[in-house]
């Protein structure tokens, strides 16, 4: 597995350059990238323009895995009881899935909205059930993977239900964005490795400690590293995996070698 650096935790006003230089320097071989409203990755920017990104990272030697979409100024709620704003929204996403295409990249981060108190969680879950397979169909065209992370919004909370969810879209571009840290609260990480088995696509790594409640440097948290790197293997996962460690958090170069011994746990 190579290790990788996810742009969701980079300084915004680092230029793609930049970016390419300072996450080789600090020893990272992968990125995810990030759509944002304004930049030189948004929804609207040219696809011969994002072609010419993709060359200049391949150029520096780092893979493009993954893209995140971070952008406030179209919807992006795929549960919402809104048939409106959820059909915006399934275009908005339709619309990021070109940029990930054009830029090569066989991945998409997806979060499917927030779980709010007059939602009930049986409606969002047929919304956003309803959504996914709208949109499965055109991921499959682009061949692009939608991988869904479970992000604290009160939704999909146990791997045996996140399994059936991805099970019930019916498509094997439809799965699991698995983060690390973001699985602690609520259970051990290594169980949805082997839970949800085929539907992990993409790996995010960072810590989170109970006690205290806090993000922490990788191997300073909960999450049993050994355990998950089993499972991990016993799944055949071979892709990058991508540190979401705060440089507030870690610096990036310790991360980026911290993630080495981890791979070699």
């Amino acid at each position: 597995m190579k290790i990788g650096l996810s742009c969701i935790i980079t300084p915004r006003d680092w230029s793609f350059d930049e970016l390419l230089e300072k996450s080789k320097s600090a020893g990272y071989e992968a990125l995810e990238l990030v759509i944002t409203d304004e930049g030189e990755i948004t929804l609207d920017t040219p696809a011969s323009e994002l072609e010419k990104l993709a060359a200049r990272a391949a150029d520096a030697g780092i893979e493009l895995t993954s893209v995140c979409p971070s952008f406030r100024e179209s919807p992006k709620d795929l549960m919402t009881n809104d048939d409106a704003v959820r059909a915006q929204s399934i275009d908005t996403v339709k619309r990021a899935l070109d940029v990930v295409k054009a830029l090569g990249v066989d991945n998409m981060l997806l979060t499917l909205g927030g779980l709010p108190a007059d939602l009930y969680y049986n409606e969002a879950y047929a919304n956003s059930l309803q959504a996914m397979q709208k949109l499965a169909p055109y991921a499959e065209e682009l061949d692009v993977n939608l991988a869904i992370e479970y992000v604290w919004n009160k939704f999909l909370l146990s791997p045996m239900e996140f399994a059936r969810f991805c099970d019930e879209c019916a498509s094997p571009k439809v799965g699991l964005f698995f983060d690390t840290g973001n699985m602690v609260v609520f259970g051990y990480p290594e169980h949805w490795v082997r839970i949800c088995g085929k539907h992990v696509m993409k790996v995010h790594f960072k810590d989170f400690k109970r006690q205290g409640y806090e993000w922490t440097p990788l191997l300073e948290g909960d999450v049993d590293f050994p355990a998950v790197m089993a499972e991990l293997r016993k799944i055949g996962y071979t892709d990058p995996v991508l540190s979401e460690v705060s440089p507030g958090t870690a610096p990036i170069e310790d991360t980026a070698a911290t993630m080495r011994q981890i791979l070699d746990m």
